[in-house]
Formats: C-alpha cells, sequence, structure tokens
C-alpha cells in the first residue's frame, strides 16, 4: 500500500465538491450506550500467546497487545453470521466493538500485499448492504475499507468513479441499517493526499451520510501528525464531520526512512480510548500482523501474526 500522491489529471473524476451535510440526526453515539471498548479473546495475538504458554514473548505479547481492544477486520470470506457473531459477544458484555469493512474490488490497487476483494461490484453492494444489516441497531464503530480514498494513483478515472460510488452505497447502508453505529470512510494518513483533495473524495465518497473519515489506518505517522492532517480535511469539509486516528503502530512517529510495510524501529501508540484531539484513538491496525512480505518480515504475508513483529512493537526497536 505505497503512499503515493495522486495526479491532479484525476481529479476531473471526483466532480466539484458539494457542501457537506450534518450526520443524520437520528444516529446514537455508541460510546454513550455501552461501558467501554471489546476485547475479543480472539484477536491474532491474544490467540497466539493463549495457544503458545511455553514461548518467553507470550506473556509480553497478551500484556501489552492481546489485553487491549483492537478492530477486527472482515473481508473475502467473511460472512454476515460472522459480523452478527462478533457484535453480539460485545453487546452480551455491554462493550462497543470496532470493525473493518475491507473487501471493495481491486483493494490494495497500487501496493498489491494486500490485494483482492469482492469478484463484482454487485457482489460488494451485496456484502457491504449485508455487513450493515448484520449491525443492525447494536452500537459499534465501522472502519470502511482502509485506502479505499488514497489508492488511486494505479486505477483509471472509470474505476475511480466506480469505486466512488461502491463507497458512497456503503455509506448509505449504514446511515439506514446500522443507525447506532459512528461509521468512517477512511481517509488515508498525513503523508499521502493533500487535504483538499482528500476531503473532495470523501465528499464524492458520501462521508455526509455517516459519522467522519479516519485516518493513518496501518501507518505510523504520530498522533499529533495525524490529528493536524484530519483537522485540515475537516476544515475543507466544513467541520461538521468526526474522525478517527490509527494509533496502533506509531508510538516512535513514522521514522527517517519512510517505509510504511514493516518498518523497524516503530513502537506501539497510545491504547484505545475516545477524545485524544479526535473522536476515538484506536487501535485499528492488530499490532503484530504483517504488513507484507517486506522489511523486517519478508517471509510473512500481510495479515498474518509474527511475535516477531509484535515483541519489536513492544520494545520500540
Amino acid at each position: 500500500m505505497p503512499r503515493l500522491l495522486a495526479g491532479a489529471a484525476l481529479a476531473v473524476a471526483l466532480g466539484a465538491m458539494s457542501l457537506l451535510v450534518p450526520h443524520p440526526a437520528s444516529a446514537a453515539d455508541p460510546t454513550t450506550l455501552t461501558s467501554g471498548f471489546y476485547v475479543s479473546p480472539d484477536s491474532s495475538p491474544a490467540a497466539w500467546a493463549r495457544d503458545n504458554p511455553g514461548d518467553s514473548r507470550a506473556a509480553r505479547i497478551h500484556s501489552s497487545i492481546g489485553s487491549r481492544p483492537i478492530a477486527r477486520w472482515f473481508g473475502t470470506g467473511s460472512s454476515a453470521s460472522s459480523v452478527a457473531s462478533y457484535v453480539g459477544a460485545a453487546d452480551s458484555h455491554d462493550k462497543l466493538p470496532v470493525l473493518v469493512a475491507y473487501n471493495i474490488p481491486g483493494r490494495d490497487a497500487c501496493g498489491g500485499h494486500s490485494g483482492g476483494g469482492a469478484g463484482s461490484v454487485g457482489a460488494y453492494r451485496t456484502w457491504i448492504a449485508s455487513f450493515a444489516a448484520a449491525i443492525g441497531t447494536k452500537p459499534a464503530v465501522v472502519v470502511i475499507e482502509p485506502d479505499a480514498l488514497g489508492d488511486f494513483a494505479c486505477m483509471s478515472a472509470a474505476q475511480i468513479q466506480e469505486r466512488l460510488d461502491m463507497l458512497r452505497y456503503a455509506t448509505e447502508k449504514f446511515r439506514e441499517k446500522a443507525p447506532n453505529t459512528s461509521a468512517y470512510l477512511d481517509g488515508g494518513n498525513a503523508g499521502w493526499v493533500a487535504p483538499a483533495t482528500m476531503a473532495s473524495r470523501l465528499n464524492s465518497a458520501g462521508v455526509h451520510n455517516i459519522r467522519g473519515f479516519s485516518v493513518n489506518v496501518s501507518n505510523y505517522y504520530s498522533t499529533g501528525a495525524s490529528v493536524s492532517y484530519a483537522s485540515s480535511v475537516d476544515s475543507e469539509l466544513g467541520g461538521a464531520a468526526g474522525f478517527v486516528v490509527d494509533t496502533s503502530r506509531n508510538g516512535n512517529g513514522k521514522g527517517s526512512s519512510g517505509e510504511w510495510c514493516n518498518p523497524a524501529g516503530r513502537k506501539l501508540g497510545t491504547p484505545p480510548q475516545t477524545g485524544g484531539g479526535a473522536d476515538m484513538l484506536l487501535w485499528i491496525k492488530t499490532p503484530g500482523n504483517s504488513d507484507g512480505q517486506c522489511g523486517i518480515a519478508p517471509t510473512v504475508p500481510a495479515g498474518v501474526f509474527s511475535p516477531d513483529i509484535a515483541v519489536r512493537l513492544i520494545d520500540g526497536v
């Protein structure tokens, strides 16, 4: 998922930026309906620590990562019933789950490490509508399609418009079917797309239908840099959107190398909380899950948990 500035020539495909209208008045704040974030016992670091009790790293990984609230990603092969089961488990404990919808066709178009997604526009529309319906009236936070609005440099104008239409449909479904969900379209990161350009894309993708947007998902920019970038995007949107920041791996900031794929020297960031300059600071990327076969984990595929990566994030090395 390289972070490249999209060319100005693609701006024609986005259309004129319309005025942002406030998110629906009927939408509830899910943080007021629950007693804190949900900690899944089956997150990949929690499961690894549980399954490897004799490993000297297990206790540290569980304490520092596995015991924290981490977003659950749903993509190809994830059914509506798996979404309903996850949200139901959180609700049974009066906790707030954080979910990621990650199944758009042509996913990770430029980076390639996390390629895939639904097989067609129709399949995606069915999948995302079922995702929203599976949450229903239960409280939840959902991040919609990381990188989808930044990853334009490898796409044609027609492909971009098709993607914008799919994302807008997604926002409409969450507004319609999941009234107690705070949904956030992904808005890239502080080093990728200029704030005015990202605001235009978010607007075209229907951000006005939902709570707002997310930044720094699966990246390493500091919380300060991320809040500053998101505030600039929000200002371009008219100041009516909320935003969340992924702090899962930004404890040491981006680093001088600029590397985004399993770089060395990164560290766990601020644990999930409300506020912190944003609606919420969240661990959206699972710390310890590989970005791809690259960097300090050249043999670990994208999305696979590595205890070596996890311990390096704990120690900041």
